[in-house]
């Protein structure tokens, strides 16, 4: 008499190593060829590229594109020009992100615009833009400058919409989600969407791509919201920095609809005019927590990880598609 034994379903990988393992040769590839796409003639513009590919992060969107691609076939020369545009694409928006804020350190180093000032962190930013530009130009990739492109205009104005909505501090979650899609989200759905047609997907499975790192990508800045708070659960120590430059994220968003008019005030108060006191600051903080708004959060952050699980779901079971919960996964529980 046989001995039946149970198949043990495959465990979606935890750390960005396992995430890493269906595309790690791919992975190592696409960063031979984006320090190559890097490189300039220009001594000044050489030693720029070189700190930033020294100063490099995660490389979380990179792998989003390529988990993409793998989903529906081999990672081929389109898929590594998708990997190369959106992430010189993304270090461009960071380069100027830090001139916009006049931040002198990112990553833990320091910034483009603390070392070498603004107008050649601009001047770097613009070259990132446009070498990415020209290899999907080159490669004759123009999906992948048609996906990039409307992925750019969306990020700003994005990022336009919340300056112009933070002056009266008294926008909707609607508006906030707007915000969040455009600024945040748009590039990882172009990640998402990028890497299926470089994989071979069809139209169907593009859109379906598309609006997996759509939502994905509002978890991932739903998450940073909460960081404000602690350590994105609510818990430990809170840093208060978007309240400190006078950003409306999602917690204080529900927490201001739930206080009565005269707590409202003070609220308010506290963001436009006393951001930089520590014990003001301190006091909105619990008055959030208290109102309920890191709750709120993350149950929309969680939300959103859901319906974004609920569409890969729809695609064959394969270690990329393992890989890209894993990647959602780690997006939402990040310590960091």
């Amino acid at each position: 008499m046989g001995v039946s034994m149970a198949v043990q379903a495959p465990q979606v990988p935890r750390t960005l190593a396992e995430i890493r393992r269906p595309v790690a040769a791919e992975m190592e590839a696409f960063e031979q060829r984006f320090r190559q796409a890097m490189r300039s003639k220009v001594a000044l513009l050489d030693r720029v590229m070189h700190y930033i590919v020294k100063s490099k992060g995660k490389q979380v969107r990179p792998l989003f594109t390529l988990l993409s691609a793998r989903q529906f076939g081999p990672v081929n020369e389109a898929g590594y020009t998708a990997a190369s545009l959106i992430e010189l694409l993304h270090t461009a928006t960071l380069v100027h992100d830090d001139v916009v804020d006049d931040s002198n350190m990112r990553r833990g180093f320091f910034s483009i615009n603390a070392l070498w000032k603004n107008k050649v962190a601009v001047l770097v930013g613009d070259y990132l833009l446009s070498k990415g530009l020209l290899l999907a130009v080159e490669q004759r990739q123009f999906q992948l400058l048609e996906t990039v492109s409307t992925a750019v205009r969306e990020m700003s104005e994005g990022e336009l919409l919340q300056m112009e909505k933070a002056r009266g501090l008294n926008f909707s979650e609607e508006v906030y989600f707007e915000i969040i899609r455009k600024k945040t989200a748009s590039l990882i759905a172009a990640c998402c969407a990028s890497g299926a047609q470089a994989g071979g997907a069809t139209a169907g499975e593009v859109d379906l791509m598309h609006r997996f790192g759509t939502l994905a990508g509002m978890a991932f800045q739903i998450k940073d919201d909460l960081f404000d708070y602690g350590n994105g659960m609510g818990t430990g120590k809170p840093t208060g920095i978007d309240i400190k430059e006078g950003k409306l994220t999602l917690p204080l968003i529900h927490a201001l609809k739930q206080v009565d008019a005269k707590d409202r005030r003070w609220m308010v108060r506290t963001v436009k005019h006393e951001s930089h006191n520590g014990k003001a600051v301190a006091r909105l903080i619990d008055k959030v927590v208290e109102a309920g708004g890191i709750a709120h959060a993350r149950k929309c952050m969680y939300d959103h990880r859901d319906q974004a699980l609920a569409l890969l779901h729809q695609l064959p079971a394969c270690d990329a598609r393992l890989a890209l919960e894993g990647l959602l996964e780690v997006t939402v529980e990040r310590n960091k």
